[in-house]
């Protein structure tokens, strides 16, 4: 009789641990914006922020700051320090990735025997420092998960051309890294801001002439001219102040209740039944309830327009 095989060890992926439900946590922010436009400071007011700093943008702060990295290894060094020794921190601020980014490529370099970053020829060189951003975003997810730390990502922007697939080409403002690995710090993030001054453009003699309101705007919602995203329903745009942001992420959910108690007074007693329902089951999970809230909206507006009047 052939003898059953031992039992395997149980791993985590059980249906006894899966968890439901909203899970807040700490934000991962990154802000892109021309230079000079106020990012240091917003971060500044974050609550009790660190900076690491490979540049002189919080010079005129009075702020709290690592030695400046001069190495790739030092700014892992920086994230195990928050991770490993007791503090009172709670938001790290690197300012700026553009003054990391080439000590990630020194260190690719040294690693891998290439003269420069270029070398290897075919963005090569930029997808082996894609693997050392990697590490680092996975240390800053620890120091995230275990010291509840918000995370910020002070990015200087530029133009760049983008392949319309629909149509011409056109320009955008986009971080001023590498592609690659801007994409992956904006994938990451939770929030992707764009900082930029207030603008309008006045036609004069036929000719059209930029205006500046002098006002710092926060753009929260991407569109053609700038990457941003959110997943808060924020308005499109805010003051640049950490105050306001915060501001706008604590009343968005008591907003969204409003709308939510407004649209349920339209509904009808079915309609309201079955949503109530699904808000019970949603929680507190903002984007459902923001979904339920448009699917409501939408269906009340269809049913005025089919009552007779």
């Amino acid at each position: 009789m052939t003898p059953n095989p031992p039992a395997k060890p149980k791993g985590r992926m059980q249906l006894g641990n899966v968890v439901k439900g909203r899970i807040a946590k700490p934000l991962r922010i990154l802000l892109h914006g021309p230079e000079g436009i106020g990012k240091s400071t917003f971060a500044a007011n974050a609550p009790a922020p660190i900076f690491l700093a490979g540049e002189d943008g919080t010079a005129e702060l009075d702020a709290v700051r690592f030695p400046e990295p001069t190495t790739w290894t030092d700014v892992l060094d920086a994230v195990n320090e928050l991770a490993t020794v007791p503090h009172d921190y709670q938001t790290l601020v690197t300012d700026t990735v553009n003054s990391i980014e080439p000590l990630c490529w020194q260190h690719v370099c040294e690693k891998h025997g290439f003269k420069t970053i270029e070398a290897p020829g075919f963005g090569k060189g930029y997808l082996a420092a894609l693997d050392e951003w990697r590490v680092l975003l996975a240390r800053l997810e620890h120091l995230r998960t275990t010291r509840g730390m918000t995370l910020i990502f002070l990015v200087h922007t530029v133009v760049r051309n983008f392949k319309n697939p629909e149509g011409e080409d056109f320009g955008r403002y986009v971080p001023k890294i590498n592609h690659n690995a801007a994409s992956l710090l904006c994938e990451w993030s939770d929030i992707v801001l764009h900082a930029k001054h207030e603008q309008f453009t006045h036609e004069v003699n036929g000719r059209a002439r930029g205006i500046s309101t002098g006002e710092r705007v926060l753009c929260t919602q991407r569109t053609a001219a700038y990457d941003a995203k959110n997943r808060h329903d924020l308005p499109a745009e805010l003051p640049l102040d950490w105050q306001s942001f915060a501001a706008a992420l604590a009343q968005r959910p008591a907003a969204i209740q409003g709308e939510l108690d407004a649209e349920l007074a339209r509904a009808t007693d079915d309609v309201g039944a079955r949503v109530r329902k699904a808000l019970e089951a949603a929680g507190d999970d903002f984007t459902k309830r923001k979904q339920i809230l448009i699917h409501l909206a939408a269906l009340n507006s269809s049913q005025a327009k089919e009552t007779p009047k």
